[in-house]
C-alpha cells in the first residue's frame, strides 16, 4: 500500500507519524511535506504496488524495467484460467481487458451485453469468469447499493457492479505505458480513472469491502464504507480535479437523516485539511490512514 510505499523509498518514520497526527487532528500538513507526499504518491500511481515493480523502481529508479514488470504481469493475468476450459477462458480474458475502458467511461458500471455483444443478458450467465477475477485478486469488485445504511451488505446488488484493476501501476501502463508525465505533471490529463483505482486499492489493502452508491436522481458516490465503530457509513468522494468542491450526492445523502451519516471525505490534491458541515476535504494521500 502507499504507506509501505513511503517506507521503502526512504520516507522517515518522524514524518510518516507527523501526517498521522493531521489526519487524526484534522490540520493541514506544512506545505512542503504535502508537496513532497504529493510527488512520491503520483510516483506511486505509476509504480504501483507489485513487490516486483516496487524492487526495480527501489533498486534502479529505472521506469522502463517497471512498466516491463507491470506488463508481464498484466499479460499473466489476461492468460491464466488454469482451471477452465478454452470458452471460459476466452470470456475470462475478454471481462479483464474490458475493465481498463470501463473505467474510463462514464457509466463505469459492468454492462454484460458488451462481454459477447449479446442483447438481454444478466450476470449469472459469466458467473464463473467473475468469481474466478474477484476471489483471485485480479480484479477488484465494487457493489452497488441502493440505501447507504450499515451494515451495507444488506442492499447491496450483486448484478450492478465496476471493477478496478487490482493495481494501480498496472492501469497507468495501460493507459499511458512510459510517459510517465502524463501522471507526474498533469498535462492536459482527467486522472479521475486512476485516482479512483488507487483509492480502491487502498481501501482493499486496509480490509473494507467495496460499495458505491448510485441512483438517477440523486447521483453517484465513489465509495461507501462501513464504520463499525459507530454503526453508521462512510461515504467518500474522490477528486482528481481542481473543482473537487463540484458534487451533489455526497451532500443528499450525508443530509438525509433516515441514513444516519456522520460524516464522510472529499479526497482530493490540495493541501489543506478542512471541515465543512459533515464533509471533511482532505488530500488524497491520506486515503493510506482510513
Amino acid at each position: 500500500d502507499f504507506e509501505e510505499f513511503l517506507l521503502a523509498n526512504s520516507f522517515g518514520e518522524i514524518a510518516l507519524n507527523y501526517l498521522k497526527e493531521c489526519f487524526i487532528n484534522k490540520k493541514s500538513p506544512e506545505l512542503s511535506i504535502h508537496n513532497k507526499v504529493l510527488n512520491l504518491f503520483k510516483m506511486y500511481l505509476i509504480v504501483g504496488g507489485m513487490p516486483e515493480a516496487i524492487k526495480i523502481f527501489v533498486e534502479s529508479k529505472n521506469i522502463f524495467r517497471v512498466k516491463e514488470a507491470q506488463q508481464n504481469i498484466q499479460n499473466y493475468y489476461g492468460a491464466d484460467a488454469s482451471k477452465y476450459d478454452k470458452e471460459h477462458k476466452l470470456k475470462i480474458k475478454r471481462i479483464y481487458d474490458m475493465v481498463p475502458s470501463n473505467i474510463e467511461n462514464k457509466v463505469k458500471r459492468i454492462q454484460y451485453k458488451k462481454i459477447e455483444n449479446i442483447d438481454d443478458v444478466r450476470y449469472t450467465k459469466y458467473i464463473d469468469e467473475f468469481d474466478y477475477l474477484i476471489s483471485s485478486g485480479i480484479v477488484l469488485d465494487t457493489k452497488a447499493i441502493t440505501e447507504p445504511k450499515f451494515p451495507l451488505i444488506q442492499s447491496s446488488s450483486k448484478n450492478l457492479i465496476k471493477l478496478y484493476m487490482n493495481d494501480v501501476g498496472i492501469f497507468t501502463n495501460v493507459l499511458y505505458q512510459t510517459n510517465i508525465n502524463a501522471v507526474l505533471e498533469d498535462k492536459g490529463v482527467n486522472l479521475g480513472a486512476v485516482y479512483e483505482t488507487v483509492v480502491a486499492q487502498e481501501l482493499i489493502c486496509h480490509n473494507h469491502k467495496l460499495y458505491y452508491y448510485d441512483r438517477k436522481k440523486i447521483g453517484e458516490v465513489d465509495y461507501l464504507i462501513d464504520d463499525y465503530n459507530n454503526l453508521s457509513v462512510v461515504p467518500i468522494e474522490v477528486k482528481s480535479g481542481k473543482d473537487y468542491m463540484n458534487f451533489k450526492a455526497l451532500t443528499k445523502i450525508i443530509d438525509e437523516t433516515n441514513y444516519r451519516i456522520n460524516y464522510g471525505y472529499v479526497l482530493n490534491n490540495d493541501s489543506e485539511i478542512k471541515q465543512i458541515d459533515k464533509i471533511i476535504y482532505m488530500p488524497i494521500y491520506f486515503i493510506m490512514f482510513l
